[in-house]
């Protein structure tokens, strides 16, 4: 009976199921069948012949390698980084957003927010190499107006990874306010009108209308960010990567790259992506699991 249910549901909804099917067929293609190659992880890759299994052999080597541990380490910080100082960001600005009540200028403020998300990181890498320049970059003509010396952002290990902190923020806390902006639409109105009634500033109705309503958005948003910690932005740090900071910088995207499609060590590029994608599984099933505990509130 469940099953006729079923079906008899997706018959009605046929052109819904429809639509979701391009994104299904994407999602299998990419990501499912992708899965397959990862027993390469446990055998040794043979151009010509069978592979030979050779069990936890390149996991044993990965976390042995000096090289890997450095990588870990930086992509472990640059995540942290981003989840503490990134994440608040979107939902201060859905807030600011909201008191804005003048319609042309909060059309504007959107737009201008928004329009760096459309950027690839190969342009916004150029616009920021060219902000930071030492000799005639903005931030540093500014500072020699204040007689502060040049500093060489781009190759400085102190300045790098804060590059890439302020570099993503620009880039993504816009448009991922977006999110916030419709979790804080679905609020009844009712709510604020009563709340003005009662005399409540917009601070008051921020702080216990607002932000109760924003709450179970914030929760699932962040579990699902931290599902994803263990991919510190390959785009970003590849367009951004140079020689005298690679050691501070290079993450395991980038450390996968090299070792695999430039060094065509197949099987030890695999370990190390699997050893990424069982963190993020355990991140995202321990985050969620912790959550459901304290707010009753997860992904599912």
């Amino acid at each position: 009976m469940k099953i006729k249910a079923k079906l008899s549901k997706i018959r009605k909804d046929w052109v819904l199921y429809a639509m979701l099917l391009p994104a299904l067929v994407y999602f299998i293609i990419f990501n499912v069948i992708p899965l397959i190659g990862m027993k390469l992880a446990f055998e040794d890759y043979r151009i010509i012949g069978k592979n030979v299994w050779v069990g936890w052999k390149y996991f044993d080597i990965l976390f042995s390698s000096p090289a890997f541990l450095n990588v870990l380490k930086n992509t472990i910080i640059i995540s942290a980084m981003k989840i503490v100082f990134i994440f608040p960001i979107p939902i201060i600005l859905s807030l600011l957003i909201n008191e804005v009540r003048t319609g042309p200028f909060r059309k504007y403020v959107q737009s201008v927010v928004y329009l760096p998300h459309f950027l690839s990181w190969v342009v916004i890498a150029g616009i920021w190499i060219s902000l930071l320049n030492p000799v005639d970059g903005g931030v540093n003509v500014i500072r020699n107006l204040f007689h502060l010396p040049s500093i060489d952002f781009m190759t400085s290990k102190d300045h790098i990874r804060w590059v890439l902190l302020f570099s993503e923020m620009w880039r993504s806390a816009g448009w991922d306010s977006i999110l916030y902006m419709a979790a804080i639409m679905k609020i009844s109105p009712s709510l604020y009108e009563a709340a003005r009634i009662d005399g409540a500033s917009s601070l008051l109705q921020m702080r216990y209308i607002t932000l109760p309503g924003l709450m179970s958005t914030v929760i699932t948003v962040f579990i699902l960010n931290l599902g994803f910690f263990m991919n510190a932005g390959f785009d970003q740090v590849f367009n951004l990567i140079n020689d005298s900071v690679i050691s501070v910088v290079d993450i395991l995207d980038t450390y996968v790259y090299r070792i695999g499609i430039l060094n065509a060590q197949y099987s030890y590029a695999t370990a190390a992506s699997l050893f990424k994608g069982a963190i993020g599984v355990v991140l995202i099933l321990g985050t969620h699991f912790i959550s459901k505990k304290i707010s009753g509130k997860g992904v599912w």
